[in-house]
């Protein structure tokens, strides 16, 4: 893989502190991202899940590059995307990630084969033409397409189109994948096939691969799982593992941010009948959260 960034494996590569990003349709505000927080590792495959409009396609746009947060503060690889220059954030999404989108037009360009296409950022990058050719066939035959490299996006499959897109993705050799639904439009056999490439490439090669996704059967083909609610983290879902490194279990844990805030399940919410305020106690070392009464909830 590339040596941009001199991280550590296993120490933070990304680093969201009360990351806010708010839009202005019209003249209202919209509050995506509301002081999320979020670490991950270097080297880690992980999944970030949310409903629609949870703000999760939000933070991957913030995390590529293609948008800056409003406040706080995002640091990729050790480059502050709310801080960087035009030029910066130009070098970081040529060099420094990769892009695999769910649409199929977003990831090739259809008049050009599948060879050209993973070609193209190469040419962008100013590879020379020797280079990019032993490149390109090296990442072709990575996904199982050297035998399609002249093949059009429309003399492809589904499936073969979204591992052309992790070829183009991995051209100039990035630290970081982002991937927004990578296995939204194939069959469940041909998911697993993209999960088994994404596996191979954070293990044998160490990238680091972000995954987002409305699906949280995703837990299964990730390391861990943070979930996202109303533009902050609420969840977060960890794989354990046997001595002999077999998947055991899930351990899912609610997310604590900087100023002690928690987002608690909303079905513990409403199965509690917990709305606007609780009671918090401490007993035995540990925190009880209890339904406060009707008094409380008043403000008498």
């Amino acid at each position: 893989m590339s040596n941009h960034s001199s991280i550590a494996i296993g120490e933070p590569y990304i680093t969201c502190d009360n990351l806010v990003r708010i839009f202005k349709v019209a003249d209202l505000e919209v509050v995506a991202l509301q002081g999320l927080d979020l670490i991950v590792n270097k080297g880690e495959l992980m999944a970030i899940i949310g409903n629609s409009g949870s703000g999760k396609s939000t933070l991957l746009n913030v995390l590529g590059g293609l948008d800056r947060p409003s406040a706080g503060r995002c640091l990729v690889g050790g480059l502050d995307i709310v801080k960087a220059s035009s030029a910066e954030l130009v070098r970081y999404k040529r060099d420094m990630v990769g892009f695999v989108w769910q649409q199929s037009s977003r990831n090739m360009i259809p008049y050009l084969s599948a060879n050209e296409n993973v070609q193209a950022p190469m040419v962008f990058a100013g590879m020379s033409a020797k280079r990019r050719k032993a490149r390109s066939e090296e990442l072709l035959e990575a996904v199982g397409l050297k035998d399609r490299m002249h093949h059009r996006l429309g003399e492809l499959s589904g499936g073969q189109q979204q591992r052309v897109a992790i070829a183009i993705s991995l051209a100039n050799n990035p630290d970081l994948l982002l991937a927004d639904e990578p296995t939204g439009e194939v069959d469940n056999e041909t998911a697993g096939h993209i999960y088994e490439i994404l596996h191979d490439l954070n293990r044998n090669q160490g990238l680091t691969v972000v995954i987002v996704s409305h699906d949280r059967n995703i837990a299964r083909q990730v390391d861990r799982v943070v979930a996202i609610r109303d533009g902050r983290t609420s969840t977060e879902t960890v794989r354990r593992v046997t001595d002999d490194g077999l998947p055991q279990s899930h351990d899912e844990f609610v997310i604590i941010d900087a100023n002690g805030r928690l987002q608690i399940p909303s079905e513990y919410l409403q199965e509690l009948g917990i709305r606007d305020r609780a009671i918090v106690d401490v007993e035995d070392g540990n925190v009880i959260i209890r339904k406060a009464s009707e008094d409380t909830s008043n403000g008498l």
